[in-house]
């Protein structure tokens, strides 16, 4: 009697168990469902591998050269990739001084200062460095002040850094992916911002390059000057973002 007296109570609580469970609209995954875009913590998603993508790598040769003769070296991302060649013709034909680049497509500002303390090593550094990252630190935008500051301890107080804010607001993306990119971008020009008042008087020669401030200034500009809500048209975006890193560069 004791087994059978535990074998109803058991097709009881079965029972009530799968009442309840319909009740709370417990369901089984569907397997024909699309996967939810992970947008990583922080809304843009996460840096994906971009160790195969287009990169532009001056040669030892051509870094020494500038070195020696008082050029100027561009650390950037795909949006320098794309424009970097055209900016050192820009130097070289406005102010007659020698360029070399290391630019990588899809590289975080780590990356880029990794790189920037290899050159150091290796070669040195001009007294001119321009830094055109910080697009792919939308991904992870806490981490982007501590890499700025690591940057200015390499260059040190004698060299003057040029660095490009951040505009990305990806067009492709869904509507609340951008308005990450957007709150990301404006996070990252921020402790720009703030890294350079803090070092001020350790290292004086940080100049912000106010891309995203232009941008925002001229709103028509968003749609003639940027091909996708990050890089750049050409010519019309190339142009306006290389002008501004060489009124920079005029000012000292």
């Amino acid at each position: 009697m004791l087994i059978k007296r535990w074998s109803v109570s058991a097709a009881i609580i079965v029972v009530l168990t799968a009442t309840l469970l319909a009740l709370l609209h417990f369901e089984t995954p569907d397997a024909h469902a699309k996967p939810v875009a992970d947008t990583g913590s922080y809304g843009s998603g996460a840096l994906g591998s971009y160790q195969n993508n287009d990169r532009v790598i001056a040669s030892g040769a051509e870094v020494r050269h500038v070195v020696a003769s008082d050029g100027i070296v561009l650390f950037g991302d795909s949006i320098a990739v794309q424009d970097g060649a055209a900016l050192g013709r820009l130097l070289e034909q406005q102010l007659g001084t020698s360029f070399a680049q290391y630019s990588w497509a899809g590289q975080p500002t780590s990356a880029a200062v990794d790189e920037m303390a290899a050159w150091a090593k290796a070669y040195g550094l001009p007294r001119r460095i321009v830094m055109a990252v910080g697009s792919n630190d939308i991904f992870d935008p806490a981490a982007f002040g501590a890499q700025v500051e690591r940057a200015l301890r390499l260059a040190g107080p004698k060299r003057t850094v040029y660095w490009v804010d951040v505009q990305v607001a990806r067009t492709g993306k869904p509507e609340a992916v951008q308005v990450a990119d957007q709150r990301n971008s404006e996070w990252i020009d921020l402790q720009l911002e703030q890294v350079q008042l803090q070092l001020q008087l350790q290292h004086p020669n940080l100049r912000v390059v106010h891309w995203a401030e232009f941008l925002a200034a001229h709103p028509e500009r968003l749609h003639t000057d940027l091909r996708d809500g990050r890089h750049t048209t050409v010519p019309a975006g190339q142009d306006a973002r290389n002008a501004l890193i060489l009124q920079a560069i005029r000012h000292g």
